[in-house]
C-alpha cells in the first residue's frame, strides 16, 4: 500500500533515495541525542535517518493514512511516531525541555511558519535541517543587501549561522512540484543578543512592511524622537542592515527616552 499525496497538506513525496540520504546525513551536531522529523510521509528519509544516525528518531505526522503506513514498514520506531500537527504542538512539554534536531522535507505551504516555530523554540533546537520551496531557502539564507533577503533572513541569522546545502530538482518528488527546492542547515549561536524575540521580531516586521522606505518612515509607528531619528542608521532601508545591525537598531529604539 502506497499512500497518495494530498494536495491540501502541500505533499511531495521524495523519492530520489541518493538525496535522502545526504539530507539525513545533513545533521552534524553531537550536542543533542534526539531528533524530529516533520512530514515523513511514507519515511524515505526516515528510513536513512535509522540507517545512519545513533539518535533517538520521531516522526511528527498529520496524515493518518501516512502514519498507519509508517507504522506497518518503520516498527522499529515503536512510540515514536507522533500523530499531530507540528505547528500545534508544545515541543517543550513534549520533550521535556530536552534539545532535539529537527528536520524534514517541509510542506512548503506551512514551510516558513515551521521556521517561525523553529526560533520561538530555539533554546531546545540546536540544529535543524531539511527541504524546502528554493525561494524560501535562499530567503533564509540571503546575505543583507540581496533583494530576497527579509524578515526570514534576519531571525534566522540572528540566532542561528545558516547554510544552504544544495538544489534539488523537481523531478524526484511525487508528484513534482511547479519548483525547484533547496536543502539548508541551521546550527544554533552559541551566545544569543540580550533582545527580547517577541519584541525583536515585531520590529524587523514593521521595518520591512515597508521595504522601500528608510527606517526613519517605516518605524514611524515606534514614535522615535527627534534626537533619535537623526542617527544614521535610520536613513538605510531594511535590506540594507545586517541582522547585528538590527539588534543594534533594537537596542537603541529600546533605550530611546
Amino acid at each position: 500500500m502506497n499512500v497518495k499525496p494530498k494536495k491540501h497538506l502541500g505533499q511531495h513525496f521524495l523519492t530520489d533515495k541518493n538525496i535522502a540520504r545526504k539530507i539525513a546525513q545533513s545533521l552534524k551536531l553531537n550536542t543533542y541525542d534526539t531528533v524530529l522529523e516533520i512530514g515523513p510521509g511514507m519515511g524515505v528519509l526516515t528510513e536513512f535517518l535509522l540507517k545512519t544516525s545513533n539518535k533517538d528518531i520521531f516522526v511528527i505526522e498529520i496524515d493518518r493514512e501516512s502514519v498507519t503506513y509508517l507504522k506497518k514498514h518503520f516498527p522499529e520506531l515503536n512510540h515514536n511516531i507522533i500523530e499531530a500537527d507540528f505547528l500545534k504542538t508544545d515541543l517543550q512539554k513534549l520533550f521535556q525541555r530536552k534539545a532535539l534536531g529537527i528536520i524534514g522535507n517541509f510542506p512548503y505551504n506551512i514551510s516558513t511558519q515551521i521556521v517561525f516555530k523553529v526560533l520561538e523554540h530555539k533554546d531546545i533546537i540546536p540544529e535543524f535541517a531539511g527541504m524546502f520551496q528554493k525561494e524560501v531557502s535562499e530567503r533564509i539564507t540571503a546575505p543583507h543587501g540581496n533583494k530576497t533577503y527579509g524578515i526570514l533572513s534576519v531571525l534566522a541569522q540572528t540566532y542561528y549561522d545558516t547554510e544552504y546545502l544544495f538544489t534539488v530538482n523537481e523531478q524526484v518528488f511525487n508528484p513534482p512540484p511547479k519548483v525547484k527546492s533547496g536543502v539548508i542547515r541551521l546550527t544554533r549561536k552559541e551566545k544569543f543578543p540580550d533582545i527580547d524575540y517577541d519584541y525583536f521580531k515585531k520590529l524587523v516586521k514593521t521595518a520591512f512592511n515597508q521595504r522601500r522606505k528608510t527606517l526613519r518612515n517605516s518605524l514611524k509607528s515606534y514614535n522615535l524622537s527627534d534626537n533619535l531619528k537623526q542617527a544614521r542608521i535610520f536613513a538605510k532601508r531594511p535590506e540594507q542592515l545586517s541582522p547585528a545591525e538590527f539588534v543594534e537598531l533594537a537596542q537603541m529604539i529600546k533605550n530611546d527616552i
